[in-house]
């Protein structure tokens, strides 16, 4: 099963529609499966007096509440149903966060695939019992949570009868550093609970794509930009466009090394065969009618002649014609 790819363009439209559209060109054209926004009023998920992240101040160095940046990065709902036309245009799934009741109410109207969680949302109760009622598969991510409080979670969800649930790992530092990634953590989970995972990937490099692909990620979330370098809280910790694209190719080439696990020779491998393995040849110049012994036979390239496990068949038997030093000796020939 391939690994599946969301573009994470979350707020890095910057309120703006017309870039929202280029960056689902962006991750079309990048060989992403889907691409995620962020579906919210600001009001309603964030306080007056609440400061920005430490990381938002950092990525982002305007003097201003949290409340003010995220007014600025808010597109209204009915932009979100004229994305979700243009993805299904350009053939690309649309799925998008809510930050709360309003949100994901209006994102079940538009009959989005399954609902993505947000790591903020793990302890919020209340919340999760909304979003287990709306029958809809749930992808949540776990970013600052215990296994105990995502075990909590998990059976909030359960309780309202929804059980298609999937968790996503991740770390909620923008960008995130390769020491903190903690890829092993979505072994736990998968272990722990039995369902599928998958990396949201904050680290601004591939490796922990290549290694979540190898490890068994499902799905893999990487945040998108069209310039780092634009105005914002996530661009600096987001993929341009050549970036993101050898991001993606990498995770199928990755698949592709990992193969189906079958072990067995390749085609390319069969044809090597009889070039690289050994067969039974002749240890010296045989007459016609020779009897075969041990010391006759020697085990050498090529490998199209009888394989060497088959020796103890042909020590006994009368040689039908005359081979010379290190003739390959074939069934026919006893």
């Amino acid at each position: 099963m391939s690994v599946f790819i969301i573009a994470e363009a979350g707020v890095n439209h910057n309120g703006n529609i017309e870039l929202a559209k280029k960056l689902v060109d962006m991750a079309k054209d990048c060989g992403a499966n889907a691409i995620k926004f962020q579906t919210f009023k600001a009001e309603e998920s964030t306080g007056t007096h609440a400061e920005k992240a430490q990381y938002q101040k950092e990525n982002d160095k305007a003097q201003e509440t949290q409340l003010e940046m995220i007014k600025k990065l808010e597109l209204p709902f009915d932009d979100f149903k004229r994305i979700q036309s243009y993805c299904q245009e350009q053939d690309i799934m649309f799925v998008s966060t809510p930050d709360g009741t309003e949100s994901l109410n209006y994102l079940v109207s538009l009959d989005v695939p399954f609902i993505k969680v947000g790591s903020t949302e793990v302890t919020n109760i209340d919340f999760l019992v909304e979003i287990g009622k709306t029958e809809r598969p749930i992808i949540l991510s776990t970013g600052m949570s215990t296994l105990g409080e995502i075990e909590k979670a998990l059976e909030v969800i359960f309780s309202t009868g929804n059980e298609n649930v999937k968790l996503m790992h991740c770390t909620t530092d923008y960008p995130t550093q390769i020491e903190e990634v903690n890829l092993k953590a979505m072994i736990t989970m998968k272990e722990a609970f039995k369902i599928p995972v998958g990396l949201s990937d904050h680290t601004l490099g591939f490796e922990a794509a290549i290694a979540a692909t190898a490890l068994g990620a499902e799905f893999i979330e990487k945040h998108i930009t069209l310039d780092r370098n634009m105005k914002g809280p996530d661009h600096k910790a987001s993929m341009p466009p050549q970036e993101f694209k050898q991001y993606v190719q990498l995770i199928r080439n990755t698949e592709r090394l990992l193969g189906n696990g079958i072990k067995k020779p390749t085609e390319n491998e069969r044809i090597i065969m009889n070039q690289a393995r050994r067969s039974i040849l002749a240890a010296r110049d045989l007459k016609k009618g020779t009897i075969l012994e041990k010391n006759m036979l020697v085990y050498k390239r090529p490998g199209y002649g009888i394989k060497p496990e088959f020796a103890h068949i042909l020590i006994g038997r009368e040689l039908k014609r005359d081979l010379s030093k290190d003739e390959v000796i074939q069934w026919g020939d006893v």
